[in-house]
């Protein structure tokens, strides 16, 4: 495909991180873009290995043009993002992000933009984790627990494991503190 020719698809990739977000935005700017298909994963961009990814690379046609709103919606790492526009070079498509327009494999600057800004977030995900980290390390220093909150007491978690000790059945121990038999199960450890 060069500069002036239309692509003959336009396949859209729209990816989330967590189940807790939603595609819809997503998927409403690849519609508005004119995507006919549109793959959708819910899956880490720092994974290289996603399905529905695959599954896209695998049935790119020659002169399909690659959509996505973002280029951290591809790929959350400079070697990860390279690999997968090669996968899409390979396949005679082309990539192209709605977000940042100068990014488009079609163009001599568009590839030059792309491996500008796929740097840029390359640096910026390692900054995430380097200021992530430096806080958890801040946290413990001051003594403060990571992660959940535990659901049972310590005297509650005692009081469980004295009742399990006694043969109670773990979900009748449960109903009492309103938590699930998984929880109390765990006390065993």
């Amino acid at each position: 495909m060069n500069e002036t020719s239309a692509p003959s698809r336009l396949v859209g990739y729209a990816r989330v991180s967590t189940t807790g977000q939603t595609l819809e935005a997503q998927l409403e700017q690849l519609g508005a873009a004119g995507c006919g298909i549109i793959y959708r994963e819910t899956a880490s961009g720092a994974k290289s290995d996603r399905k529905q990814l695959r599954r896209m690379l695998a049935e790119l046609q020659a002169g399909d043009l690659v959509l996505v709103t973002r280029i951290d919606r591809l790929a959350r790492s400079i070697f990860d993002l390279f690999t997968i526009v090669k996968g899409i070079a390979d396949a005679g498509a082309q990539f192209r992000s709605l977000a940042e327009p100068l990014v488009d494999t079609n163009t001599p600057t568009g590839r030059m933009m792309l491996a500008v800004l796929g740097g840029m977030a390359d640096i910026e995900r390692d900054l995430i984790k380097t200021r992530t980290a430096e806080g958890r390390s801040r946290a413990k220093a001051r003594g403060q627990s990571l992660g959940r909150k535990h659901k049972l007491t310590p005297a509650q978690q005692a009081e469980a494991r004295a009742r399990m000790a006694n043969g109670e059945a773990l979900t009748d121990i449960a109903r009492t503190y309103a938590v699930s038999h998984m929880t109390i199960r765990r006390l065993r450890r």
